[in-house]
């Protein structure tokens, strides 16, 4: 993959195997601390990413004891002083930045290794799967510095995972989220033990996926995405229509009939 090759200031970028792309964040005496830098680096990422065919899944986790420590705080001194159009700018930079980052063609897995607070949250929430180890916690920061809770998607995505009254008890004390919790209450898909890598739990989880169709997966990740914003039952059946549609126009299927027929694992070439 091209988009490999690149060098980025704010992250690392591996492929450990086939189709399945590591994103570590990669600011560990900051706590991977957000930074406009790192914004126009995500969505450079996203992007680069969403034109390569051969990625099927995308991970992210952090470098050190944290996943995401949200916005720095050594540069939020200047954000008063931006005046209303300048923050205004400025939020749409870290926006259209997790945006890009959930709005990729492939599933992106996040997997907690520490402290998720503030816009971190947001960046957990815009993954479509979220794994946690033991060290992971989890909060919206804002409300504790005059800010709002709502940031970066958090609650439209909290709200919709975990329920408005949750949600709101969380977002209005600004309180700390551990990992058990978070796994009780459906923040995170599996809460990963301290003898296990949640990294490497990402990667078994990537390998399953990987060994279905691309298309299939694709189409699959779109109708879940577009039918939480669907008005009606009939306008969800639809899109699921059309998508069904358009998959058996696809060589895939036919392999996957084939194989099922021949007892053998079935050879996807995506198209």
């Amino acid at each position: 993959m091209d988009t490999l090759d690149h060098t980025f200031q704010t992250f690392e970028v591996r492929e450990p195997t086939p189709g399945v792309v590591v994103v570590t964040l990669n600011r560990p005496d900051r706590y991977n601390a957000m930074t406009n830098t790192m914004f126009l680096e995500m969505e450079q990422l996203a992007w680069g990413l969403e034109s390569e065919k051969d990625c099927r899944v995308v991970i992210l986790t952090g470098n050190g004891r944290a996943f995401c420590s949200g916005y720095d705080l050594a540069d939020a001194d200047e954000l008063p002083n931006l005046g209303a159009l300048g923050m205004l700018d400025q939020q749409e930079r870290a926006a259209r930045a997790l945006s890009a980052v959930r709005g990729m063609r492939v599933p992106v897995i996040a997997a907690v290794n520490g402290p998720a607070a503030g816009g971190g949250l947001s960046l957990a929430l815009a993954a479509d799967i979220r794994l946690a180890n033991e060290t992971a916690t989890f909060n919206a920061a804002f409300v504790k510095i005059g800010l709002s809770a709502g940031d970066l998607g958090s609650s439209w995505l909290l709200t919709r995972l975990i329920g408005p009254a949750r949600t709101s008890e969380i977002c209005f004390t600004g309180r700390i989220v551990h990992a058990r919790e978070a796994a009780d209450i459906g923040l995170v898909n599996t809460l990963v033990g301290n003898d296990t890598d949640v990294v490497d739990a990402a990667l078994a989880l990537a390998d399953q996926i990987v060994v279905n169709s691309p298309g299939g997966v694709e189409i699959s990740k779109r109708a879940l995405q577009a039918n939480l914003e669907a008005g009606s039952y009939a306008a969800a059946l639809e899109l699921e229509n059309r998508g069904q549609a358009l998959l058996t126009r696809s060589s895939d299927m036919g392999e996957a009939l084939a194989a099922f027929k021949e007892k053998r694992p079935p050879i996807f070439e995506g198209k």
